[in-house]
């Protein structure tokens, strides 16, 4: 009995202790600056642009950029293989070099495979893959501890399918930043 007192108590002071109390709030003073550029550095008939052609204040990364070799984020593969196809070079060359120059950036490269062969082969085979690219990766200057691998082999498709279209898209090695 004296214990349900006691949180009785316990918790009308909390509820009536949490009463909101009036307080001053501090004023916020905004200074107008004016939207007027004459006298200013760089501008050039009352237009200044901020970003549009330094990458480092526009928020646009080269990974973002749709035009960059780095947008390419899949690369394929042919039917039981881990050799790079040609094609793919350019964008792994591209990848390798943007980790060497931001050495705290970090990429998971994750291996698949198509629903063809055992489920531990194609394990096998996704890893193969993988490692496949960041060997490729760490000769053209990334480090290796910046890379990460997996294989998901054949559990996670891009595309649900038993034929030769879905099986193209599913051999691949996907770039995670």
């Amino acid at each position: 009995m004296t214990i349900r007192l006691i949180l009785i108590t316990l918790l009308a002071m909390f509820i009536f202790g949490c009463e909101s109390t009036t307080e001053k709030r501090d004023e916020v003073v905004v200074e107008d600056m004016g939207t007027s550029l004459e006298g200013e550095a760089g501008a050039e008939d009352g237009v200044q642009t901020y970003g549009a052609m330094d990458e480092s204040l526009s928020g646009m990364s080269a990974l973002d950029d749709p035009n960059s070799p780095l947008s390419t984020r899949v690369i394929y593969f042919e039917y039981d293989s881990s050799d790079i196809l040609p094609e793919y070079r350019g964008a792994i060359e591209a990848h390798a070099a943007f980790l060497a120059s931001n050495p705290d950036v970090n990429v998971t490269l994750e291996g698949h495979a198509d629903e063809r062969g055992s489920r531990e082969y194609n394990l096998a085979l996704g890893e193969r893959r993988a490692e496949t690219v960041k060997r490729q990766m760490t000769l053209l200057g990334a480090s290796a501890a910046q890379i990460i691998t997996v294989s998901y082999g054949e559990e996670r498709p891009a595309i649900d399918g038993h034929d030769d279209y879905a099986w193209s898209q599913n051999r691949r090695v996907e770039f995670l930043y």
